[in-house]
């Protein structure tokens, strides 16, 4: 499967990589492994924000989680030198969601991110993962993730 194709296909370009907003590395590659610092929700007009189950509803929450997922795949290609074709798959996502104590669906909302990945990528998108709560996220954003990949 070629993952530009796909992804072309379904809409969507990969854009620069996010530069990080302090200081770290966005992404550290030990051998094939790259894992990359978490991500939070950008969209188009800037910071995807809100509080889930206060002013954010689970599908809106799952929209922010894709474009989470996306600037992933952006760092994970620039891990691979922008061969997006050098990943082989993707391994774990840790997914923080900004919702009230009440809001139990954070997996629903970061299965935005874990579907997109199978839309786009097939098996290789297939993955463990981790959704939890955040009382808090950076920027007021909505939804942060982190990711392992595997690379050639």
């Amino acid at each position: 499967m070629n993952i530009t194709a796909r992804l072309t296909e379904l809409g969507v370009t990969l854009p620069d990589a996010p530069a990080p907003a302090a200081n770290y590395v966005p992404f550290v590659t030990v051998g094939n492994i790259v894992y990359v610092s978490g991500q939070i929700s950008n969209g188009p007009n800037g910071f995807i924000t809100g509080k889930l189950g206060e002013n954010m509803d689970v599908d809106a929450g799952a929209a922010a989680a894709k474009s989470c997922v996306i600037s992933l795949l952006a760092q994970v290609k620039a891990a691979c030198g922008g061969d997006i074709e050098q990943l082989v798959r993707v391994i774990k996502l840790t997914g923080f969601v900004n919702s009230t104590a009440e809001f139990t669906d954070q997996p629903k909302v970061i299965n935005g991110a874990s579907d997109f990945l199978v839309e786009a990528l097939g098996d290789k998108g297939r993955h463990s993962r981790s959704a939890v709560s955040a009382a808090s996220l950076p920027f007021g954003v909505a939804v942060e993730i982190e990711g392992i990949f595997e690379i050639k």
